[in-house]
């Protein structure tokens, strides 16, 4: 593949920061942009050079000139969108999560396969360069016993909810909720690095709308506990801690964010980090279109294994939390 020629669907913050690394990187464009509403979609277009707006889904995705469509809507539309665009012929990137439900990820995934097309997860944390320095570094800590994950970021939406109103993220008709949001990463790091857990239980801090606005999650690994604790309602330092017998690993920024990684032992202290730029949006792009170009299946593949996996423990301990999405 010698050219990713993007159409957008979604205008939200995390969009913007994606264009702004699809500017500067080598081999991806963007090409067009679909909203709901003409004026939103012309304003994100004419920021980013995009020569198309659409209104129209069927229009947008039948477009030629596209190859990969970035889908960046509410949680509850992703399912469809993705499967539309596979049906039109499009290869696309999701943002997280992919879909509420594990039998989704896998119907999407199976699709892509027989279509021919490429399927990507866009969890920041996968492109991150610091998380080989943590793969390999983790050897180091000896026999894991304990992890903690914390990512807490206060929502001005949680201001709207409350004031009486029920933005998307908190909102179970959008899919919407901290565990969704802002502790995914929390989960998707523990997956990433040590497989799916034997059992995991979900803490909620339930709002008025049945969702969550923060609570922690307790992973059972056979020689572990992993605590991730995630808010939308707080705010906190960011990090993730796994300790071991031989020593320790601290991760500041968060398990979405990974930007500095520090190795305690009995033998003495390291600290590395491959991410000098602090745009981590930056690095995702910039790898996702590595990976992308080169068609590197067994990459992708193997990722969203992880996905559908992370998916299945998120599935599994938010309804048994009690916190339920339409049809469900």
């Amino acid at each position: 593949m010698k050219q990713m020629k993007l159409g957008t669907i979604g205008s939200g913050v995390i969009v913007r920061s994606i264009l702004d690394g699809v500017k500067v990187t080598e081999g991806i464009s963007l090409e067009a942009v679909y909203s709901r509403t003409e004026e939103k979609g012309r304003e994100l277009a004419e920021a980013y050079g995009a020569e198309k707006v659409y209104t129209d889904l069927e229009a947008f995705l039948s477009d030629d000139e596209l190859n990969f469509i970035y889908v960046a809507s509410p949680n509850n539309l992703h399912y469809e969108q993705v499967k539309e665009a596979f049906l039109h012929g499009k290869n696309v990137i999701c943002e997280k999560p992919l879909c509420p439900r594990r039998e989704q990820v896998e119907e999407l995934a199976a699709l892509a396969e027989e279509k021919g097309l490429l399927l990507v997860d866009a969890t920041p944390t996968a492109f991150l360069p610091n998380l080989d320095i943590i793969k390999e570094w983790l050897l180091k800590v000896g026999r894991v016993r304990l992890v903690t994950a914390s990512y807490c970021q206060y929502s001005s939406r949680y201001d709207k909810l409350l004031e009486g109103e029920v933005p998307n993220v908190f909102s179970p008709e959008f899919a919407g909720g901290c565990l969704q949001d802002i502790n995914y990463y929390n989960i998707y790091l523990n997956v990433t690095l040590f497989g799916k857990p034997e059992s995991a239980v979900y803490y909620p801090n339930l709002c008025r709308t049945g969702v969550d606005t923060s609570g922690i999650a307790v992973l059972r690994y056979p020689d572990f506990v992993s605590e991730c604790t995630g808010a939308k309602d707080t705010w906190g330092d960011n990090m993730v801690q796994i300790q071991g017998e031989k020593g320790y690993l601290c991760i500041d920024g968060g398990a979405n964010g990974l930007t500095n990684v520090r190795l305690v032992t009995k033998e003495g202290e390291a600290s590395r980090n491959l991410q000098e730029n602090p745009d981590r949006w930056l690095y995702e792009v910039q790898n996702m279109t590595k990976m992308l170009l080169e068609e590197d299946h067994e990459t992708i593949r193997e990722r969203l294994k992880i996905t559908a996996a992370v998916i299945e423990v998120m599935e599994n301990m938010r309804k048994d939390a009690g916190i339920l999405f339409p049809g469900e």
